[in-house]
């Protein structure tokens, strides 16, 4: 089976963003090592999940083809088929992505369920929070910045009940992130 891995920045203290989003806080710019850790990441994936509030900007600023990216990253972003996950959107206004509604444990399961390799979800903050919750990630890749903001978008909102991960490794980068990289454990 597949697996869902969840690849997102996050603070010191735990956000993904600020109150309104926002992500000056990050760490720039990535260091040689990161990008690389980063690329073999996405190694063995083949579709890209996204909220749709992070589809409306991260979609269309890789088509525009961002300053500062490989146009390696760029092809790999633009030509990895996409999942965004909505109840709002009927169908998809980008190419090369396709929505999916509904429960989302079901449609979550259901793109783990078919042949291919893995589904990487880069966020936005509700859909993270959902899946967190839900139990649906398998790899969490958490990229801790060294900054704390005090506020904003939590990575581990509201869960209900208490979840526990295993370890398997952390890596330190020259630009001062840190990748933390976890599995939950399941009974």
């Amino acid at each position: 089976m597949r697996k869902l891995k969840l690849q997102v920045q996050v603070t010191v203290d735990g956000y993904m963003g600020g109150p309104n989003g926002e992500m000056n806080w990050m760490s720039h710019p990535w260091s040689d090592d990161l990008s690389e850790y980063v690329d073999a990441l996405g190694r063995s994936v083949d579709t890209i999940v996204l909220g749709r509030k992070l589809a409306e900007g991260f979609i269309p600023a890789w088509e525009s083809g961002p300053e500062g990216e490989t146009q390696e990253s760029i092809d790999w972003m633009n030509d990895t088929p996409k999942v965004v996950i909505s109840n709002s959107l009927k169908e998809s206004p980008w190419a090369n992505a396709t929505v999916a509604g509904g429960d989302l444990a079901d449609t979550v399961n259901t793109l783990k369920s078919r042949d291919g390799g893995d589904l990487i979800v880069y966020g936005g903050g509700t859909l993270v929070r959902d899946l967190i919750a839900g139990e649906l990630i398998d790899d969490l890749h958490l990229f801790v910045n060294p900054a704390a903001i005090g506020s904003g978008l939590p990575v581990f909102p509201g869960l209900g009940t208490p979840q526990r991960f295993r370890f398997v490794a952390s890596t330190s980068f020259e630009c001062g992130i840190t990748a933390l990289h976890l599995q939950p454990e399941r009974s």
